[in-house]
C-alpha cells in the first residue's frame, strides 16, 4: 500500500513540471519566504507598538499596569481569533487550493495592520477608538489564521524527496525576519525622533508600511504555481467537501497534541519578546532604545535555531529536534530572569537570545512536522489550526500571566511559568510519531 501511494506521488509530482524545475522550486522558496515575513512583520509590529505606545494612546485614563493589560489584552484578540482563520481559509485551502487562500490572507492582514497607523487615538475619538483597535486586530488574527498553513503547505508540497524540511524552513524564517524588521523600524524611529514626536506620530509609520510590503506580497504569490500535491487530489475529485469537520473527526489527537507541542515555541517568543519589552523599559528602566537593540541582536539567535533545527530534521527527524528545543526550554526558564534583571545590556540579550534560540529549535522543524501529521485532503485545515490553537494556549495568555505573575511573586515566577509550559510540550511531543519518512499524497 505504501509503496503504491509512493508510486502515484511520484507520477504526480513527475507529471506537474514546476515541482522538478530548479527555477520554479526556488521561486516557491521565495515566496513562501516572503509572505510569512511579511505577514508576521504585520503581527509584530502591533505587539511592539502594544509593548511601548498603544497603552497610553488608546487606554489614557487608566493607571499604568491597568492600562499594559488593556493593551496586552487587546493582542491577545489576535490569538483567540487565529483558529478561527484557519478553518475560514483551511475549508478553501483543502477545497480550491492552496494559493489564491494565501494571497486572500496577505491583502486580509496587511490592509488591517495598515489602517491601525491610520485610527486616531482616544483623545480623537473616544471610546470608539480602542472599539476600533480590537476590531482591526481581530482581522488581523483571522488573517494570520490561514497565513501560515498555506505557506508552509507551499514549501512542503513543492519540495524534492528528502527536503521537505528545508524547504520548511524558509517559510519557518518569516517570523524570525518579520521581527527584526518590526523591532528595527521601531529602533530607528526611537532613535531619531524625540519621545513626545514617537508617542504623537511615530509610532504610526511602522503599521503603514504595511500598505507597500503588501504590493510586495502580492506580487511574488502570483507567479506561484498550485502545489503539485493538491493539484493531485484535484485531478482525482478528491476534495473534502468539509475538510474542518474531517479532520476533527479523523485526527483530534494529532490537533490537540500538535498544538501542545507548538505551546513553547509561542509561548517563548511572546514572553521573550513583547513582555520582555514592556518589563525591561518600565519595571527595570532600561532605555527603549536598548531594549530594541537587544531584542535585534536577540532575534538572529532565533533565526540561527530555526533554520539548524529544520534543515537537521531532514536527516535526525523532526520530533527529536522539537524535543531537544523543548527540554532547552525547561532549562532556560529558569535563567532568562536573573539574567534580565542583572539590567546589563549584555546579559539581557544573552537572557533573550537564548530564549529566542530554543524556540527555533522547536518552531524550526514544525513547518514540516504538523502538515507531515494530517493526510492531503484535510492539510491546510489540520496543521493550521493546530498551529494557531497553539498560539491561544501559549502566545495569547503569556504577557498578561507574566506580568499578573511578576507583580504578585516577582520575575523569578514568570520563569517558572516558562518551563511549565516547556514540559506540557515535551510531554505533547513524546506521544507523537515521528513523521519525515511520510509520503504526502
Amino acid at each position: 500500500m505504501l509503496k503504491d501511494e509512493s508510486t502515484r506521488e511520484d507520477a504526480a509530482t513527475a507529471t506537474t513540471p514546476q515541482a522538478s524545475e530548479p527555477e520554479s522550486l526556488r521561486r516557491v522558496a521565495v515566496a513562501s519566504f516572503i509572505g510569512t515575513a511579511i505577514e508576521f512583520y504585520d503581527f509584530y509590529v502591533y505587539g511592539t507598538a502594544a509593548a511601548l505606545v498603544l497603552n497610553a494612546a488608546f487606554f489614557p485614563n487608566l493607571t499604568p499596569i491597568n492600562a499594559t493589560l488593556a493593551s496586552f489584552s487587546t493582542y491577545a484578540v489576535a490569538f483567540a481569533t487565529r483558529p478561527i482563520g484557519s478553518l475560514i481559509f483551511g475549508h478553501f485551502g483543502d477545497r480550491i487550493g492552496r494559493k489564491s487562500v494565501l494571497v486572500a490572507s496577505l491583502l486580509l492582514m496587511g490592509l488591517s495592520t495598515a489602517f491601525v497607523g491610520l485610527l486616531p487615538g482616544y483623545s480623537t475619538l473616544g471610546l470608539w477608538a480602542p472599539v476600533l483597535l480590537v476590531l482591526l486586530r481581530f482581522l488581523q488574527g483571522v488573517g494570520l489564521g490561514g497565513e501560515w498553513g498555506g505557506a508552509a503547505l507551499l514549501a512542503v508540497e513543492h519540495a524534492p524527496k528528502g527536503k521537505r524540511g528545508l524547504f520548511a524552513a524558509f517559510p519557518q524564517l518569516g517570523p524570525s525576519v518579520g521581527f527584526f524588521a518590526a523591532t528595527g523600524i521601531f529602533w530607528l524611529l526611537s532613535e531619531s525622533l524625540s519621545d513626545e514626536a514617537f508617542k504623537s506620530w511615530g509610532w504610526r509609520i511602522p503599521f503603514l508600511l504595511s500598505f507597500l510590503l503588501v504590493a510586495v506580497g502580492l506580487f511574488v504569490r502570483l507567479k506561484i504555481s498550485e502545489t503539485p500535491v493538491f493539484a493531485k487530489v484535484m485531478a482525482e475529485q478528491e476534495a473534502s467537501r468539509a475538510p474542518a469537520l474531517e479532520v476533527f473527526k479523523r485526527h483530534p489527537k494529532e490537533i490537540l497534541l500538535g498544538a501542545g507541542g507548538m505551546i513553547i515555541a509561542y509561548g517563548l517568543f511572546y514572553t521573550a519578546t513583547t513582555y520582555c519589552l514592556a518589563y525591561g523599559t518600565t519595571t527595570l528602566g532600561v532605555p527603549r532604545s536598548t531594549m530594541l537593540a537587544v531584542s535585534l541582536v536577540a532575534c538572529l539567535f532565533l533565526a540561527a535555531g530555526t533554520w539548524l533545527a529544520a534543515t537537521r530534521s531532514d536527516a535526525g527527524g523532526r520530533r527529536k529536534m522539537v524535543l531537544i528545543g523543548s527540554s532547552l526550554a525547561i532549562v532556560w526558564g529558569l535563567a532568562l530572569f536573573p539574567l534580565m534583571d542583572t539590567e546589563k545590556p549584555v546579559l539581557i540579550a544573552l537572557a533573550l537570545g537564548g530564549a529566542l534560540f530554543c524556540m527555533g529549535v522547536v518552531y524550526g522543524p514544525m513547518g514540516a512536522y504538523l502538515p507531515e501529521l494530517f493526510g492531503a485532503k484535510v492539510r491546510y485545515s489540520g496543521a493550521s489550526f493546530a498551529y494557531n490553537l497553539g498560539g491561544v494556549l501559549g502566545g495569547a495568555v503569556s504577557p498578561l500571566i507574566a506580568t499578573r505573575l511578576q507583580s504578585a511573586l516577582g520575575s523569578s515566577s514568570v520563569g517558572w511559568y516558562v518551563s511549565a509550559m516547556a514540559v506540557v510540550s515535551l510531554l505533547c511531543v513524546l506521544t507523537l510519531p515521528e513523521t519525515r519518512e511520510r509520503q504526502l499524497a
